[in-house]
């Protein structure tokens, strides 16, 4: 026997899949082929899913009103296949977030992980790749293919160019234009952004030992300042930081960067003291 709860008003087409302890509140509609994991909330008038593509959501995943969630990408070349949305547990999407499926160009699959939370108004576009534990702030815009590392932290009203890349505890002030790759521990603002900073309140919040937020300061450091190439900057973070895993991580991001990083050499672009 079922064990979930649908109110009256919900619209529910029939291939939807719905796992234990879900609750769909009023003026819900659920269309096209949804998986809906347990413990899963929607409040009223929340839109899930489409015509033609799939959608799969895991645990404990909580969608407030108006949030419209597997809708077609908003991409010209799409003719309605099959593309997906992934989403883990345990996230959150607030009133009016927008999420988008895949498209077949961009590899068919829009993906969120796991504990993220999208504020009012955020949209993902298709075949985003966001990462665990991420945090998107209201009225922010990702073009589609964006990828988001985990633990980044998007500040309200920023929009990101289709193809930029975030990585891992970068945060993003509010109100910033993103058309390059933020590298990741970093501060970024702007419009277009460049990263100002060290995240170091945000690494040490995050358990970061001093030493090694010490370590990552300096390699962010090499590359920003002065006239050095990025080649010739991650030679010296070679030779100058103790490599740890997160040091080989930040280095495998500069070389893995396809649109550029994000940095400004002039005396006004770094803003940390020491």
């Amino acid at each position: 026997m079922a064990n979930y709860k649908i109110h009256p008003s919900s619209v529910i087409s029939s291939e939807v899949e719905i796992a234990d302890d879900v609750e769909i509140g009023p003026y819900c509609l659920i269309q096209g082929k949804v998986k809906v994991g347990q413990g899963t909330i929607l409040e009223g008038h929340v839109t899930l899913g489409s015509r033609h593509g799939v959608l799969e959501i895991g645990k404990n995943n909580h969608f407030i009103s108006g949030a419209v969630i597997g809708g077609p990408p908003q991409d010209l070349s799409y003719k309605g296949e099959a593309t997906k949305l992934i989403i883990g547990d345990n996230n959150t999407f607030r009133e009016f977030t927008t999420v988008n499926i895949g498209t077949p160009k961009g590899g068919g699959v829009t993906r969120i992980g796991d504990n993220g939370l999208f504020m009012t108004y955020t949209h993902i576009g298709h075949d985003c790749q966001i990462g665990n534990n991420v945090v998107i702030v209201n009225g922010c815009h990702l073009g589609g293919h964006c990828e988001i590392e985990d633990s980044a932290y998007i500040g309200g009203v920023s929009a990101l160019n289709q193809f930029t890349k975030v990585g891992k505890n970068a945060f993003i002030a509010g109100s910033s234009i993103v058309n390059k790759d933020i590298l990741p521990f970093c501060r970024a603002q702007g419009n277009y952004a460049t990263i100002r900073a060290t995240n170091k309140v945000g690494l040490s919040r995050k358990g970061f030992p001093r030493e090694e937020v010490s370590n990552i300061h300096k390699a962010i450091r090499i590359i920003i300042m002065g006239s050095h190439t990025l080649d010739e900057g991650i030679e010296r973070i070679k030779t100058e930081c103790t490599m740890t895993p997160n040091i080989e991580y930040f280095i495998n991001f500069i070389r893995s960067s396809k649109r550029g990083i994000a940095v400004d050499r002039s005396p006004k672009g770094w803003q940390d003291d020491d």
